[in-house]
Protein backbone atom coordinates (compact mmCIF):
# COMPACT_ATOMS: atom_id res chain seq x y z
CA UNK A 1 0.00 0.00 0.00
CA UNK A 2 1.05 3.44 -1.08
CA UNK A 3 1.21 6.04 2.19
CA UNK A 4 1.48 9.75 1.12
CA UNK A 5 2.03 11.74 4.14
CA UNK A 6 -0.05 15.23 3.01
CA UNK A 7 1.15 18.51 5.79
CA UNK A 8 1.27 22.12 5.17
CA UNK A 9 1.07 24.98 7.55
CA UNK A 10 -1.99 26.30 8.61
CA UNK A 11 -4.36 27.84 5.96
CA UNK A 12 -2.22 26.30 2.89
CA UNK A 13 -4.94 24.06 1.73
CA UNK A 14 -4.27 20.73 3.05
CA UNK A 15 -7.41 19.96 3.90
CA UNK A 16 -9.05 20.30 0.80
CA UNK A 17 -6.38 18.22 -0.74
CA UNK A 18 -7.01 15.60 1.35
CA UNK A 19 -10.68 16.17 0.13
CA UNK A 20 -9.92 15.92 -3.58
CA UNK A 21 -7.63 12.62 -3.21
CA UNK A 22 -10.50 10.91 -0.99
CA UNK A 23 -13.06 11.80 -4.36
CA UNK A 24 -10.22 9.85 -6.07
CA UNK A 25 -10.98 6.88 -4.28
CA UNK A 26 -7.92 7.48 -1.78
CA UNK A 27 -8.33 6.47 2.43
CA UNK A 28 -7.58 9.29 4.89
CA UNK A 29 -6.23 8.83 7.96
CA UNK A 30 -6.31 12.35 10.18
CA UNK A 31 -4.26 12.85 12.79
CA UNK A 32 -6.21 15.66 14.21
CA UNK A 33 -8.88 13.66 14.63
CA UNK A 34 -7.21 10.75 16.19
CA UNK A 35 -5.71 13.42 18.58
CA UNK A 36 -9.38 13.56 19.43
CA UNK A 37 -9.58 9.97 20.61
CA UNK A 38 -6.16 10.69 23.01
CA UNK A 39 -8.27 13.24 24.87
CA UNK A 40 -11.67 11.27 25.75
CA UNK A 41 -12.07 11.28 29.30
CA UNK A 42 -10.62 8.70 31.43
CA UNK A 43 -8.20 7.59 28.77
CA UNK A 44 -4.74 7.18 29.32
CA UNK A 45 -3.88 10.25 27.52
CA UNK A 46 -6.93 12.04 29.05
CA UNK A 47 -5.17 11.03 32.66
CA UNK A 48 -1.78 12.28 31.32
CA UNK A 49 -2.87 15.87 29.98
CA UNK A 50 -5.03 16.50 33.70
CA UNK A 51 -1.79 14.97 35.70
CA UNK A 52 0.62 17.66 34.01
CA UNK A 53 -1.91 20.71 33.32
CA UNK A 54 -4.37 20.60 36.01
CA UNK A 55 -8.29 20.64 36.04
CA UNK A 56 -8.62 23.80 35.05
CA UNK A 57 -8.33 22.21 31.55
CA UNK A 58 -11.58 20.44 31.65
CA UNK A 59 -14.91 21.86 30.48
CA UNK A 60 -17.88 21.12 32.93
CA UNK A 61 -18.64 18.28 31.28
CA UNK A 62 -15.51 16.56 32.29
CA UNK A 63 -13.89 16.51 28.64
CA UNK A 64 -10.69 18.26 27.84
CA UNK A 65 -11.10 21.87 26.98
CA UNK A 66 -8.98 22.15 23.60
CA UNK A 67 -8.87 25.75 23.72
CA UNK A 68 -8.12 26.29 27.09
CA UNK A 69 -5.23 23.68 26.85
CA UNK A 70 -4.06 25.68 23.79
CA UNK A 71 -4.37 29.11 25.76
CA UNK A 72 -1.89 27.45 28.38
CA UNK A 73 0.55 25.86 25.48
CA UNK A 74 0.52 28.14 22.51
CA UNK A 75 3.33 30.74 23.33
CA UNK A 76 4.85 28.68 25.89
CA UNK A 77 7.53 26.39 24.35
CA UNK A 78 8.40 24.08 27.47
CA UNK A 79 4.51 23.62 28.11
CA UNK A 80 4.14 22.93 23.82
CA UNK A 81 6.71 20.13 24.89
CA UNK A 82 5.54 18.69 27.31
CA UNK A 83 1.84 18.14 25.78
CA UNK A 84 3.81 17.08 22.42
CA UNK A 85 5.53 14.55 24.59
CA UNK A 86 2.04 12.52 25.65
CA UNK A 87 0.13 13.15 22.81
CA UNK A 88 2.45 12.55 19.48
CA UNK A 89 3.70 8.87 20.26
CA UNK A 90 -0.25 8.26 21.25
CA UNK A 91 -0.96 9.62 17.49
CA UNK A 92 1.24 7.58 15.91
CA UNK A 93 0.84 4.30 17.42
CA UNK A 94 -3.37 4.58 16.56
CA UNK A 95 -2.01 6.23 12.68
CA UNK A 96 0.15 3.60 12.23
CA UNK A 97 -3.00 0.63 13.82
CA UNK A 98 -5.10 2.89 10.90
CA UNK A 99 -2.83 2.22 8.19
CA UNK A 100 -1.98 -1.59 8.91
CA UNK A 101 -5.86 -2.35 9.12
CA UNK A 102 -6.67 0.00 5.66
CA UNK A 103 -3.84 -2.79 3.88
CA UNK A 104 -4.87 -5.53 5.40
CA UNK A 105 -8.63 -4.65 3.81
CA UNK A 106 -7.04 -4.08 0.76
CA UNK A 107 -6.17 -0.04 0.26
CA UNK A 108 -3.51 0.81 -2.48
CA UNK A 109 -3.46 4.25 -1.94
CA UNK A 110 -3.67 6.16 2.06
CA UNK A 111 -2.89 9.69 3.03
CA UNK A 112 -2.06 10.26 6.28
CA UNK A 113 -2.88 14.03 6.85
CA UNK A 114 -0.91 15.74 9.32
CA UNK A 115 -0.17 19.14 10.14
CA UNK A 116 2.72 18.30 12.13
CA UNK A 117 3.78 15.16 10.28
CA UNK A 118 7.51 16.26 10.25
CA UNK A 119 7.97 18.09 13.95
CA UNK A 120 6.47 15.36 15.42
CA UNK A 121 8.88 12.51 13.28
CA UNK A 122 5.47 10.50 12.05
CA UNK A 123 7.17 10.14 8.76
CA UNK A 124 8.37 6.87 9.03
CA UNK A 125 4.58 5.82 8.80
CA UNK A 126 4.64 7.38 4.94
CA UNK A 127 6.38 6.54 1.48
CA UNK A 128 5.96 9.73 0.33
CA UNK A 129 5.61 13.88 1.90
CA UNK A 130 3.44 16.19 -0.08
CA UNK A 131 3.69 19.59 1.30
CA UNK A 132 1.20 22.12 0.70
CA UNK A 133 2.38 25.99 0.49
CA UNK A 134 0.73 29.17 -0.11
CA UNK A 135 1.90 32.80 -0.02
CA UNK A 136 1.51 33.94 2.93
CA UNK A 137 -0.98 36.87 2.14
CA UNK A 138 -3.27 34.20 0.83
CA UNK A 139 -3.12 32.16 3.89
CA UNK A 140 -3.83 35.34 6.38
CA UNK A 141 -7.07 35.88 3.87
CA UNK A 142 -7.91 32.64 4.17
CA UNK A 143 -7.71 31.95 7.68
CA UNK A 144 -9.70 35.25 8.57
CA UNK A 145 -12.40 34.38 6.25
CA UNK A 146 -12.47 30.94 8.18
CA UNK A 147 -11.86 31.63 11.56
CA UNK A 148 -12.66 35.18 12.17
CA UNK A 149 -8.80 35.64 13.65
CA UNK A 150 -7.34 38.33 13.77
CA UNK A 151 -4.05 39.15 11.55
CA UNK A 152 -1.77 39.18 14.53
CA UNK A 153 -3.09 36.31 15.54
CA UNK A 154 -2.71 34.48 12.61
CA UNK A 155 0.85 35.56 11.85
CA UNK A 156 1.74 34.49 15.71
CA UNK A 157 0.30 30.93 14.64
CA UNK A 158 2.30 31.16 11.34
CA UNK A 159 5.60 31.91 13.50
CA UNK A 160 4.92 29.44 16.11
CA UNK A 161 5.21 26.44 13.03
CA UNK A 162 7.89 24.95 10.95
CA UNK A 163 8.68 27.27 7.84
CA UNK A 164 7.51 26.39 4.24
CA UNK A 165 10.81 26.75 3.42
CA UNK A 166 11.97 24.06 6.01
CA UNK A 167 8.91 21.57 5.27
CA UNK A 168 10.01 21.64 1.55
CA UNK A 169 13.64 20.39 2.43
CA UNK A 170 11.60 17.07 3.85
CA UNK A 171 8.79 16.86 0.51
CA UNK A 172 8.69 14.61 -2.10
CA UNK A 173 6.09 16.46 -3.55
CA UNK A 174 5.91 20.33 -3.27
CA UNK A 175 2.19 21.40 -3.93
CA UNK A 176 1.84 25.40 -4.44
CA UNK A 177 -1.83 26.57 -3.64
CA UNK A 178 -1.39 30.26 -4.94
CA UNK A 179 -4.71 29.62 -7.44
CA UNK A 180 -8.64 29.08 -6.43
CA UNK A 181 -9.81 25.90 -6.16
CA UNK A 182 -10.11 24.75 -9.97
CA UNK A 183 -6.79 25.61 -10.33
CA UNK A 184 -5.99 23.15 -7.16
CA UNK A 185 -7.78 20.36 -8.78
CA UNK A 186 -6.53 20.38 -11.80
CA UNK A 187 -2.52 19.95 -9.84
CA UNK A 188 -4.04 17.35 -7.48
CA UNK A 189 -5.51 15.36 -10.70
CA UNK A 190 -2.35 15.56 -12.10
CA UNK A 191 -0.40 14.28 -9.57
CA UNK A 192 -2.52 11.56 -9.09
CA UNK A 193 -1.98 10.38 -12.92
CA UNK A 194 1.82 10.79 -12.87
CA UNK A 195 2.27 9.51 -9.21
CA UNK A 196 -0.59 7.70 -8.05
CA UNK A 197 -2.63 6.16 -10.66
CA UNK A 198 0.43 4.26 -12.07
CA UNK A 199 1.25 2.65 -8.38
Amino acid sequence: MLVIGLTGGIGTGKTQVSEMLEKLGVAIVNADLLGHQIYVPQSDGWREVVEAFGEEVLAPNGEIDRTKLGSIVFGDPEALKKLNAITHPKIYALADESLKKLSEQGSEVAVLEAALLIEAKWTPLVNEVWVTTAPEHDVVKRIQERNGFTEEAIRSRIASQMTQEERITHADVVIENEGDLTELKTKIQKLWNDRVACH
